[in-house]
């Protein structure tokens, strides 16, 4: 079982008439896909100024640990750092990117996944 928080979307950003639709559910803690594939976890995920956010970073970061140590291994340590940083806040980015679409997260489920996750809030809420 995971924890998972509930965002609904306010009614001027729903894609369609029904707000349950377009529940989304988001899971607490740690993002083994964003530890391993950043970017394209953030692209699959839609989170644009995310992916571009890492790919500055990794530039960022690959520049200057190589303007300053060129020492591979102390590379590669600083690169699985950045890793874990981004595998650690991915989820927190995505519940911030659902804010400015004007997502509200509504709720803290636990669940086995995110449709059953969903659907435990909408039975707790009376939707079904």
């Amino acid at each position: 079982m995971r924890i998972y928080t509930i965002h609904v979307p306010d009614r001027w950003s729903r894609t369609s008439s029904d707000p349950d639709l377009d529940t989304v559910a988001v899971k607490e803690g740690f993002c083994w896909p964003a530890f391993f594939f950043s970017v394209l976890w953030a692209l699959w995920n839609r989170l644009w100024l995310v992916a571009l956010g890492f790919v500055l970073l990794n530039v960022a970061v690959g520049l200057v640990a190589g303007w300053f140590v060129p020492d591979p291994v102390v590379q590669g340590a600083v690169s699985i750092g950045i890793a874990i940083l981004i595998g650690g806040f991915a989820n927190d980015l995505k519940r911030w990117t659902l804010g400015r679409h004007g997502f509200e997260e509504r709720a803290v489920v636990i669940a086995g996944d995110k449709e059953d996750a969903v659907i435990r809030y909408l039975v707790e809420r009376g939707a079904f």
